[in-house]
Protein backbone atom coordinates (compact mmCIF):
# COMPACT_ATOMS: atom_id res chain seq x y z
CA UNK A 1 0.00 0.00 0.00
CA UNK A 2 1.55 3.51 -1.35
CA UNK A 3 0.74 6.46 0.35
CA UNK A 4 -0.28 9.29 -2.03
CA UNK A 5 0.48 13.55 -0.79
CA UNK A 6 -2.05 15.68 -2.91
CA UNK A 7 -1.14 19.45 -2.64
CA UNK A 8 -4.15 21.53 -4.02
CA UNK A 9 -4.52 25.12 -5.14
CA UNK A 10 -7.64 26.98 -4.97
CA UNK A 11 -9.33 28.29 -7.81
CA UNK A 12 -10.84 31.47 -8.78
CA UNK A 13 -14.24 31.45 -10.10
CA UNK A 14 -16.93 34.07 -11.55
CA UNK A 15 -16.01 36.63 -13.82
CA UNK A 16 -12.48 38.20 -14.47
CA UNK A 17 -13.21 41.06 -12.49
CA UNK A 18 -13.82 40.68 -8.82
CA UNK A 19 -16.48 43.13 -6.91
CA UNK A 20 -13.26 45.06 -5.76
CA UNK A 21 -12.64 45.96 -9.11
CA UNK A 22 -9.51 43.85 -10.28
CA UNK A 23 -9.03 41.27 -12.50
CA UNK A 24 -7.77 39.07 -10.00
CA UNK A 25 -8.65 38.11 -6.68
CA UNK A 26 -5.89 36.25 -4.99
CA UNK A 27 -7.74 32.84 -4.62
CA UNK A 28 -6.07 31.65 -7.42
CA UNK A 29 -2.33 32.69 -5.81
CA UNK A 30 -3.56 30.49 -2.62
CA UNK A 31 -1.96 27.08 -1.78
CA UNK A 32 -4.39 24.97 0.70
CA UNK A 33 -2.39 23.47 3.02
CA UNK A 34 0.60 25.86 3.58
CA UNK A 35 2.16 27.18 6.55
CA UNK A 36 3.06 30.79 6.80
CA UNK A 37 5.45 32.34 9.36
CA UNK A 38 6.90 35.46 10.13
CA UNK A 39 10.65 35.45 12.26
CA UNK A 40 12.10 38.54 13.53
CA UNK A 41 15.68 38.49 12.49
CA UNK A 42 18.19 40.82 13.87
CA UNK A 43 21.52 42.15 11.93
CA UNK A 44 19.71 42.35 8.89
CA UNK A 45 20.95 45.63 7.11
CA UNK A 46 20.43 45.26 3.59
CA UNK A 47 19.53 43.84 0.17
CA UNK A 48 22.25 41.45 0.30
CA UNK A 49 21.30 40.83 3.86
CA UNK A 50 17.76 39.45 2.94
CA UNK A 51 19.62 37.40 0.27
CA UNK A 52 21.92 36.01 2.24
CA UNK A 53 19.19 34.67 4.67
CA UNK A 54 16.36 33.81 2.31
CA UNK A 55 18.83 31.73 0.49
CA UNK A 56 19.91 29.68 3.31
CA UNK A 57 16.04 28.93 4.68
CA UNK A 58 15.10 28.48 1.34
CA UNK A 59 16.98 25.12 1.13
CA UNK A 60 15.57 23.88 4.36
CA UNK A 61 12.96 21.03 3.56
CA UNK A 62 9.33 21.89 2.69
CA UNK A 63 9.98 25.52 2.35
CA UNK A 64 8.38 26.84 -0.81
CA UNK A 65 8.81 30.45 -0.33
CA UNK A 66 10.91 33.31 1.59
CA UNK A 67 10.78 36.76 1.87
CA UNK A 68 13.62 38.63 4.51
CA UNK A 69 12.81 42.58 4.66
CA UNK A 70 15.52 43.74 6.65
CA UNK A 71 13.77 47.74 7.39
CA UNK A 72 11.69 45.33 9.25
CA UNK A 73 14.02 43.05 10.55
CA UNK A 74 11.86 39.95 9.63
CA UNK A 75 11.71 36.90 7.62
CA UNK A 76 8.36 35.76 6.23
CA UNK A 77 8.57 31.68 5.06
CA UNK A 78 5.90 29.55 3.36
CA UNK A 79 6.49 25.79 4.65
CA UNK A 80 4.63 22.87 3.43
CA UNK A 81 4.13 22.04 7.29
CA UNK A 82 5.48 23.60 10.38
CA UNK A 83 9.36 23.85 10.30
CA UNK A 84 11.78 23.27 13.19
CA UNK A 85 12.89 26.16 15.00
CA UNK A 86 16.63 24.30 15.95
CA UNK A 87 16.71 24.37 12.00
CA UNK A 88 15.59 27.23 11.20
CA UNK A 89 17.89 28.99 13.90
CA UNK A 90 20.83 26.95 11.93
CA UNK A 91 19.83 28.19 8.79
CA UNK A 92 19.55 32.15 9.81
CA UNK A 93 22.98 31.23 11.96
CA UNK A 94 24.88 30.24 8.52
CA UNK A 95 24.03 33.09 6.91
CA UNK A 96 25.43 35.17 9.62
CA UNK A 97 22.28 36.33 11.28
CA UNK A 98 20.61 35.84 14.32
CA UNK A 99 16.92 34.12 14.91
CA UNK A 100 15.12 36.14 17.75
CA UNK A 101 11.72 33.99 17.44
CA UNK A 102 8.81 34.49 16.15
CA UNK A 103 7.28 37.46 15.06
Amino acid sequence: MTAETKTETAQATGSCCSPAGSCHDGAADVRIGAVTTVYQVTGMTCGHCEGAVAGELSELPGVTSVKAVAARSEVTVVSEAPLDETAVREAVDEAGYELVGQA
